[in-house]
């Protein structure tokens, strides 16, 4: 039952409007659905992606208005890498970045591909990564009402970082549980620290790909405004993730059990260093219940919620997605 790669990340936004400004109007991502915390009904959850959001390209927020800033550190998903077709890319988004005050870093190399590191306005840890000589998983395809030029825009979800301090038990969830195969290392960019270890499932490839780094020097990480909740690899279909269930229960591994997202299927269950882990189905999709050309705009509600729509809207500051 191989993963076949990463399926979304979810972060932690305190604003909304700002969040869907940044990531539709500056990262020229589409918001493909508004809907809530399906555990906290009082909390937007936005999903970004590409012109349908593939399995593969999802970027999604939990709004907590009064989320404090994250603490960053150990025992945590410390940076999310979003694909891009080139190098060339890179200096397009390097000349953006500076234009629109965003901050960045340099284009450097890492683990043989150029990046480039950036952060959003509440903090978020992201890095572009250029698929210029990358095999694998296939990246999506750019919304085509994106204001990015197509051949510069995002394409999906690339490598996910965790940060550890002790990465042996990371490691073993990884390859004795999940299947995940070692692939390689590089040097890490802070100094004195070991080197950041490479883990691929799947076909491999940028959308494939765990990175684990240790760290000597860091306190355990508070989550909140500009972290990262959790990350979820992809499941073929329902079927599989039963068989993903039944193996976490052989294992002794405390899980979610099976958990109907209406969008796709999930599973959730810790690591031994506490990041949580969620295994998620390629389908059902979110047309399921929008038109593909309105995706966003309005809010979706899964069935099981629609009877309490009136509820729900109450306590929701209303966002305007209408030209998304």
């Amino acid at each position: 039952m191989p993963l076949k790669g990463i399926h979304h990340v979810s972060a932690i936004t305190a604003k909304a409007p700002q969040n869907y400004e940044f990531y539709t109007k500056t990262l020229g991502l589409r918001l493909i659905k508004k809907t809530v915390n399906q555990d906290d009904v009082s909390v937007y959850h936005l999903f970004y992606g590409d012109e349908k959001g593939n399995p593969g390209t999802e970027l999604t927020f939990f709004e907590i208005a009064n989320a404090g800033r994250v603490h960053e550190g150990v025992n945590s998903i410390s940076a999310t890498s979003l694909r891009v077709k080139s190098d060339a890319a890179l200096s397009y988004w390097k000349e953006r970045f500076e234009e629109h005050n965003v901050e960045h870093g340099e284009i450097a190399e890492a683990f043989g591909r150029l990046t480039l590191s950036f952060r959003d306005f509440e903090g978020q840890r992201l890095i572009l990564v250029s698929d210029e000589n990358n095999a694998g998983v296939a990246a999506g395809t750019p919304w085509e009402k994106s204001p990015i030029p197509a051949e510069y825009a995002i394409t999906g979800l690339g490598p996910v970082k965790l940060t550890v301090a002790v990465p042996e038990r990371t490691i073993e969830i990884l390859t004795d549980i999940l299947g995940f195969r070692a692939k390689g290392s590089y040097p890490s960019d802070v100094p004195g620290q070991p080197d950041i270890q490479v883990f691929e499932t799947g076909e491999g490839g940028t959308g494939a790909e765990v990175h684990i780094e240790e760290r000597l020097d860091l306190p355990q990480e508070r989550l909140g405004r500009g972290g990262v909740h959790h990350v979820a690899f992809r499941v073929e279909n329902e079927e599989e993730m039963h068989k993903w269930i039944q193996k976490l229960k052989a294992e002794r591994i405390p899980s979610s059990g099976f958990v109907d997202r209406f969008y796709f299927r999930s599973l959730y269950f810790r690591e031994p260093n506490g990041i949580l882990f969620e295994l998620a189905t390629d389908g059902p999709g979110f047309d399921t219940d929008e038109e593909l050309e309105h995706l966003g705009e309005a809010l979706a509600l899964p069935p099981f919620l629609e009877p309490r729509r009136a509820e729900i809207e109450a306590k929701l500051k209303p966002l305007d997605t209408s030209l998304s």
